[in-house]
Formats: C-alpha cells, structure tokens, sequence
C-alpha cells in the first residue's frame, strides 16, 4: 500500500495510472463517495502491492535503500537497473512490502442512549476482523460493587465470529463523569470490592469475556495505593479464572506528575501487576479545549518514552482516537464546544466549502480552515492516512504490544486498510 496527497489539478484516473491501478479500487479502497469530489492535500491510500517511489535529486540506490531498510542490490535486481549507475529525477522505483510486524489490537465500541444502533453493530461487525479484543464500554461501577450492565447485542457473536476476545470494560463512571466519589467508595470498602469481582466471574463466564479491563480515571490521590492493591487482588481471583487483566491509564510524562486524572494512576505499579495497560494518548485538542491536534505525535511519544521507563514494551498499548473536532473561532474556554467528525467526514467538509487540507509536520496530523454560511470561521483537525502511518512508525520503532482505538461508529477506513497491510493481528 502506498499513501498518496492529492496535488492541485489531480484526478482520481490521473492518479490510478500514475500506481498502476484503477480509479474503481481507489475509490473502493477510500469509500470515496464520489471519486470526482478530491482535495488539494487529500491523503489516498492506494491498494498496491509495497510501493512506489519517485527518485529525488541526490538520491541513489543506497540512499533509498536505507530509507526503506532494503539492501541497494535488492532494489537494483528488482527495478532491473544497473547498482551503480546514476538515478534519473523523477524516476519510478518499486519497493516491495516489508514483512507484517506481530500486533495486538482493541477498540472500544460505546453504545449511546442505552441501546446499540444498527450503525454501531455494523460497524463493530466490518472491523472486529482487525481486532484482538473488542471492548463493550462500558459496565458501570457502583458505590455498592454491583455493576450497571450495558446493552450487549450481538458483540458477543460477532467476536467470536473473528476469533477476537470479548473485553469487559468497567469504569467508575457515575451521571456521565468520571467519579472520585465512587472509586473511593468501593477502593475502601472490601465487601464492595468482592461483590464486584463475584459478578465480574459471573459475567465473564455467562458472556465469555476473555479480558477484564478497568478504567477508573479522576481517583482521589489518596487512593493510589488502594488502587494498586486493589489490582493484585483482581488479578490474583480473575487469573485462577482463567483471565486477562488490563488498565486504562492518563497520559502521563512523569511519575509525579501532578492533577487528579493522574496521581492516582501508578505505571510502574500497574506494570508490575497486570497483563497489559492501555495508554490513553489521545484528546490533547478536545471538544472543551483549545484547537489542536487531538493525538499530536511529539507529546504521544512523550507519554509511550516516560512509561517504557516503567513497564516493558510488551505490555503497552498506544490509544490511538478514531475521530476529530470542528473548533468555531474565535476559541472561548467554556463558551462552545467542539463538534466531534469522522475523518472520511471531514475531507467531504473540506470540499463543500472548497478549501485544502493542510498537514502540520510537528503534530503530524492534517487540518484545514473554512467559514460557515454565518460567515463564523472554523478550524478542523482530524486524522489521516499519514497520521495514522506516523502513530505505526512509533509503535514498530518502541516495539509496542499493540494500539487500542477509541472509538467505533466513526468511519476511518484508512485506519484498517493500513494496519491490515502491515501488521498481523493476534486472535484469539
């Protein structure tokens, strides 16, 4: 596969013939609704075998080679050009496709409204087939330990149907926040503790749960430690059962690092004591907040380097959002929030009102700016294929044990047609 950025004047048919495909697999491959509707700065994915590369000025068979981590040789027998004979500008090279890279994959799939819309299921049916664990978010904690259950479907079927493993995901969510009052309730009460773990058995057996994955977030400080013991306890009952335990921790860049949606939450403690974590490396532009990338990739590495110092690589998870946010301008604290949009909506935004998608090298992530019929103007970052590309760099690069999306329903099909080309997903 091999990502391509629509320049001023392109056609999808242009663009086929330039790969050696055809304008039909483009536009099914990006679920293009109208392959004439294309973006100045557009990222398309084009489904070919490894690669193509344009030689540049200064370039050799050496240079490039090492680029692409393919021995010079290589690329001089299958090009079928002399090793040391001078590149013409503007040449077309083919690079083959390096070998898949072992990976683990989640997504959290949220019901809204307390059912599963006929979209949603759709969407977790298309996509489990790239996925190690599907996450149902969320079961709900309460202050007693008895668990709220959450509407189910079919997710039950559709990942055994593709061979991924069911995992139950319990948060302390209380009226939509996050709660410290029902962490602490429940972190210092040991009747409460056992009563969520006998119903945690009882479901996982009734459903078939092969994970168990607590998200507690916005603890008491003074719970750390609670917390962490509460964790050995969890996984000492669930792994006689037979179970995965993992955590869902804040974005942190240092183990002291101080706000209530992080002091409680120990990595090393938590690398010590469960399977794996999941990183939550996303949100840095979010609906309440100022305009910006929402996973911009220096303060991700940021976040995955500072917990490579705590846990072994094996045992993380890179979160990684499926979405972006329409900011109005000027930006007000407290005053708008932001509008959540499907990348694949975002390029249809950006052609409706006839702008380009510009891409921020430091973030590595697109954005683009446009005024609305009030004539109020807007700012739009969201992902893409080159984003997203920059985030499985980084994972390869650390040698992560896998990514974890947040969330389902959103169309990204960029997402899965890359990850499916380089990496193999574990199942179950």
């Amino acid at each position: 596969m091999q990502i391509h950025v629509v320049q001023e004047g392109q056609s999808v048919y242009g663009i086929a013939q330039a790969y050696g495909t055809t304008p039909e697999e483009i536009a099914r491959s990006n679920e293009l609704p109208d392959p004439n509707r294309l973006v100045v700065g557009q990222s398309i994915v084009i489904p070919i075998v490894g690669s193509f590369y344009w030689v540049r000025q200064g370039d050799n068979l050496y240079s490039i080679g090492q680029q692409f981590g393919i021995p010079a040789q290589e690329l001089a027998q299958i090009n079928q050009i002399p090793l040391d004979a001078p590149l013409q500008v503007n040449t077309r090279l083919y690079i083959p496709p390096r070998p898949k890279v072992s990976l683990e994959s989640n997504a959290y799939v949220e019901p809204i409204g307390g059912s599963v819309s006929p979209e949603l299921e759709e969407s977790a049916r298309s996509r489990t087939p790239y996925l190690t664990y599907l996450a149902p978010f969320s079961y709900q904690l309460n202050r007693d330990g008895t668990l709220t259950v959450p509407p189910l479907n079919a997710f039950a079927e559709i990942a055994s149907a593709n061979n991924a493993g069911l995992m139950m995901t319990i948060t302390n969510l209380e009226e939509g926040a996050f709660s410290e009052e029902v962490g602490a309730a429940v972190l210092t009460n040991e009747t409460a503790q056992n009563t969520m773990l006998d119903q945690i058995v009882e479901i996982t057996k009734e459903v078939g749960y092969r994970d168990v994955h607590f998200d507690f977030e916005f603890l008491r400080t003074e719970d750390r430690e609670r917390y962490n013991q509460f964790l050995r306890k969890a996984v000492e009952r669930l792994r006689g059962e037979g179970l995965l335990v993992s955590t869902a921790l804040a974005p942190k860049t240092r183990a002291d690092q101080p706000g209530q949606w992080y002091e409680a939450h120990d990595y090393r403690a938590h690398g010590e004591i469960v399977d794996f974590v999941v990183l939550m490396t996303y949100e840095w532009g979010y609906s309440g907040g100022p305009p910006m990338a929402v996973s911009p990739l220096g303060p991700v590495r940021e976040v995955i380097e500072y917990a490579l110092t705590e846990m072994p690589a094996n045992k993380i998870m890179m979160g990684q959002n499926l979405y972006g946010y329409d900011w109005t301008l000027p930006y007000e604290p407290g005053e708008e929030y932001a509008r959540a949009l499907s990348p694949n909506r975002a390029v249809e935004l950006a052609f409706s009102r006839n702008v380009p998608i510009q891409y921020d090298a430091e973030s590595q992530a697109p954005f683009f700016e446009y005024v609305d019929d009030a004539g109020s103007e807007h700012v739009v970052w969201f992902e893409d294929a080159r984003s997203i590309q920059a985030k499985f760099d980084l994972i390869k690069e650390l040698g992560l044990r896998g990514i974890s999306y947040w969330k389902l329903g959103l169309p990204f099909t960029q997402n899965w047609l890359l990850l499916n080309d380089q990496f193999d997903i574990k199942k179950f």
